[in-house]
């Protein structure tokens, strides 16, 4: 396993669209997953989407820190929402960064797992933001697309211990 550099805002492989995973099992598949819940770790972060480390492809894995293990969503779909918030929101390719931001309180997702098994997950609060988010990146859409005006701000990274989504 391995720390991958993570693609910081104006890169434009940010606002591309994401690749199908034709081949769950390939081990570079496999390596890229590894590498890319490492890379959330290291970086106390929420949610990392594949194209955050320069890769193409619709692969995000999310950690809650709920005791359970990160979350791997392959090819994921949100088949329905329910209910609006208003949250906060940061992103580990926008350090420093925090806005308001509208999300569904509750979503259902379906994906493949890394084993290639079909999966379908309900999801509230902050599992629901974070994969909201995540399939965002997926899309090409980031969160500063979404900030409620006048609500982004910069915080120096002295100032905050948030964690990055």
């Amino acid at each position: 396993m391995a720390i991958r550099n993570i693609v910081l805002d104006g890169d434009e492989i940010l606002r591309k669209k994401a690749r199908e995973v034709e081949n769950v099992k390939e081990e570079k598949i496999q390596i890229l997953i590894d590498d890319m819940i490492e890379t959330l770790h290291s970086a106390n972060g929420v949610g990392l989407a594949a194209q955050q480390v320069g890769i193409l492809k619709r692969i995000v894995v999310i950690d809650i820190y709920d005791g359970n293990e990160p979350i791997v969503l392959i090819n994921p779909v949100i088949i329905k929402t329910k209910g609006e918030r208003e949250v906060e929101e940061g992103c580990l390719s926008f350090p420093d960064q925090f806005g308001k931001v509208i999300r569904p309180k509750e979503v259902e997702v379906e994906a493949l797992d890394r084993e290639g098994r079909k999966i379908r997950i309900k999801a509230k609060e902050l599992l629901a933001q974070a994969i909201c988010h995540e399939l965002d990146h997926l899309e090409g859409r980031l969160f500063i697309d979404l900030v409620i005006p006048g609500t982004l701000q910069t915080v120096s990274p002295e100032t905050t211990n948030k964690k990055g989504e």
